[in-house]
């Protein structure tokens, strides 16, 4: 019984984090891939056939296939990560928050850019390959 109640709770947590990563696909300031991991990882300790799911879904699957094979992160997830962090704090300044808020931000977002910027891009996204494939 005990064993089903924790499966139940991991069905719901990926459940929930499947609902914010999609309303993160809309939303610009809300990231999507976090959220995704955190389902897949739920959805391995719950549901076959949601995790199935995510990982056969047209937009979600290969980032989470590119996380989960090769700790990568494609050029183009990067490139919209960091805009929006780039955006953020400008955003938080025009709205008129506080000093402290705004150093917070910015230092906590330095850190993810430079986690995301530090991960590899995936086979076939290298910029050796790119180079070769446009000579």
């Amino acid at each position: 019984m005990v064993d089903k109640g924790i499966r139940l709770l991991w069905l719901l947590a990926g459940l929930l984090a499947v609902v914010v990563g999609a309303i993160g696909v809309v939303v610009p300031l809300l990231p999507t891939t976090p959220f995704l991991l955190i389902a897949a990882f739920a959805f391995a300790r719950s549901s076959v056939r949601l995790t199935r799911w995510l990982h056969e879904h047209p937009k979600f699957g290969p980032l989470i296939d590119n996380w989960h094979r090769y700790g990568s992160i494609d050029r183009k997830s990067k490139h919209t990560a960091i805009a929006v962090i780039v955006a953020t704090p400008v955003i938080t300044y025009m709205i008129g928050a506080p000093w402290w808020a705004l150093a917070s931000q910015i230092l906590i977002l330095s850190c993810s850019a430079t986690f995301i910027m530090t991960r590899p891009l995936p086979p076939g996204e290298s910029g050796a390959q790119l180079s070769a494939e446009t000579d």
